[in-house]
């Protein structure tokens, strides 16, 4: 591992030890690199919506813990400015969903990613696009 990426992940540990919505969402980390993360967590009956079926803010919030981590892990504090995302199949409890994050364009004060969450069976069950806002702040 390059020293790149041992900050992405010494700054990844300390935002994860601080995000208890993320730790309650169970999310464990896959890899980080800089830019870059991959992330997974299993769906439990309470994410289940009035429906009876799994709430849409679980898979925005694995996405949106993704992108976190893939564009603060440069050390610089980054916010999100704009997001999307499309469910493209339905998600069960039980599940367990894997958010990769890919940076497809790191500014000056900006910066875009893709984060892609599938499913056990590598199924695509959603697609988040992130656009984040750069800070002059440090994380670590």
């Amino acid at each position: 591992m390059n020293t790149k990426d041992e900050l992405a992940k010494q700054v990844v540990d300390k935002v994860m030890s601080n995000d208890l919505f993320s730790q309650w969402l169970g999310i464990s980390l896959i890899d980080i690199t800089e830019g870059y993360s991959k992330i997974q967590m299993t769906v439990r009956p309470e994410m289940m919506n009035g429906l009876g079926i799994v709430h849409g803010g679980i898979c925005f919030s694995l996405a949106d813990s993704a992108f976190a981590f893939a564009c603060n892990n440069r050390n610089v504090l980054s916010v999100a400015l704009d997001t999307s995302i499309n469910f493209t199949k339905p998600v069960h409890v039980g599940d367990v969903l894997i958010a990769e994050a890919k940076e497809l364009h790191n500014g000056r004060s900006t910066g875009l990613y893709h984060i892609t969450i599938t499913n056990q069976h590598a199924h695509i069950v959603a697609l988040f696009k992130g656009t984040c806002f750069r800070t002059n702040k440090k994380l670590v």
